[in-house]
């Protein structure tokens, strides 16, 4: 086998976590597509409130355990080093970037919660068959401070999905040095 294509076989993230991460990149574009939407539709619309909140809630939550999943895994793994033909501030902007998507991935879902938990006319939070506790005290003022702080944080996260791909769409296809192809590690 060529060392090359050695030294890329080698580079790979464990099949468990790729997994993990393309099902949790999908969960994450559902969920902010389902925030978007539900939030524009009128409130005479049944659905918005007999299926698009619940749904929307119900997947907040199992993303949630998901990433929790995923970062107890990563913990316990040893993950494939940052590709040696990337320059200092790229490895420190990619890390910079991981960080801050794992940590909006448990944040975001935390704030929908909390904004159930709080708003007073919320029927509070399913997950699938079961009705999950509501940790908190009704408040509508601490609920439009954990709205404002849930969409605020859902945008962010965005804008860093969005940043991540292109960032690894650029080293696939704009980097002379192959071995930058992160993307690659991921399929």
């Amino acid at each position: 086998m060529d060392t090359q294509v050695a030294h890329f076989a080698d580079d790979k993230y464990p099949l468990v976590l790729r997994v993990l991460h393309w099902i949790r990149a999908l969960l994450i574009f559902w969920q902010l597509w389902m925030g978007w939407t539900m939030v524009r539709l009128s409130d005479d619309l049944p659905a918005k409130f007999d299926w698009y909140y619940p749904t929307h809630k119900q997947f907040g939550i199992l993303t949630l355990l998901l990433v929790l999943v995923q970062l107890s895994i990563r913990s316990r793994r040893t993950l494939p080093a940052a590709p040696a033909g990337l320059a200092t501030w790229e490895k420190k902007c990619s890390k910079a970037t991981h960080y801050l998507l794992y940590g909006l991935a448990v944040v975001v879902p935390l704030m929908g919660y909390s904004m159930s938990s709080t708003y007073t006319q919320s029927d509070g939070v399913p997950f699938f068959l079961i009705h999950l506790p509501e940790l908190l005290p009704k408040n509508d003022n601490w609920f439009r401070v954990f709205q404002w702080l849930h969409r605020t944080l859902a945008y962010t996260l965005l804008v860093l999905v969005v940043f991540h791909i292109l960032g690894a769409l650029k080293h696939r296809f704009l980097d002379a040095d192959r071995r930058n192809d992160v993307l690659r590690r991921m399929l």
